[in-house]
């Protein structure tokens, strides 16, 4: 369903709060904090009509609003069609191949972290050839509000032993794939995304910032993020992005 570009702006808008928040958004608060030129009413109403079409939802009478799986995928959409992707934010992987590229597990795990601490959710990195598995960013993901709730734990569990048990069946040939809430194809899923994308690892010889050689086939690798559905969607898009970008030059 096509939206106006008014609509589309609170919605943004609406994301960005409650990714922040981690709290309903109220109309009042968007009025307060953005000039949309218009009167709080209108706000309201626009709001209503983006509910009404399945974008947000208000989990009770009182409250402001929150993003539906449908909201969020219109806003992952946007961010994928925006051409934003090269961004890096704070991932060090030139550093790393410099340092470590000729030790491919040493390497692995330290751009798990890396990836890890930028998104400050859960990364996995899987490296086919050897069947090994990295995790790392527990510590940062825990400290997020929806995991004060055990079930919310239990079931964040569940998920990631899921995507262990059939990582190599995901039909992830290239690019990146975001799945949101109830797209994601394990069970217990609903409340998290995840980022996932696949690439291969260079070999040290074809390591070569200035003249960046193509592709030579190296370790095939999946690398994602995985979280709660309140991410920050930008920043973890263009990290996976730049990263795999970045290690099939080579």
């Amino acid at each position: 369903m096509a939206i106006t570009e008014r609509q589309n702006l609170i919605l943004d808008k609406i994301i960005e709060e409650y990714i922040t928040l981690a709290e309903p958004v109220s109309s009042q608060g968007l009025e307060k904090k953005y000039d949309f030129g218009i009167s709080p009413a209108t706000i309201r109403i626009e709001m209503q009509k983006l509910a009404d079409a399945g974008f947000v939802f208000q989990p009770h009478t009182s409250a402001g609003r929150v993003p539906t799986d449908k909201g969020y995928r219109f806003y992952v959409d946007n961010l994928l069609g925006k051409g934003f992707l090269e961004e890096k934010y704070d991932l060090e992987i030139e550093n790393l191949i410099e340092k470590e590229m000729g030790d491919t597990i040493k390497f692995l795990r330290s751009l798990t972290k890396s990836l890890a601490a930028t998104s400050s959710n859960l990364a996995l990195s899987y490296l086919y050839d050897e069947k090994v598995l990295w995790k790392e960013g527990w510590e940062d993901l825990l400290q997020e509000p929806e995991f004060r709730e055990r079930k919310i734990i239990s079931n964040f569990a569940e998920v990631i032993k899921s995507f262990e048990e059939e990582i190599e069946d995901l039909k992830i040939n290239s690019g990146l794939k975001v799945y949101i809430g109830k797209e994601n194809p394990f069970p217990k899923a609903k409340e998290f995304s995840i980022i996932v994308s696949r690439c291969h690892l260079p070999k040290k010889e074809d390591y070569n910032p200035p003249t960046a050689l193509p592709a030579k086939g190296g370790a095939p690798v999946i690398l994602a993020i995985l979280g709660p559905k309140r991410m920050t969607y930008e920043r973890n898009i263009c990290s996976l992005n730049y990263l795999t970008r970045f290690l099939e030059r080579f």
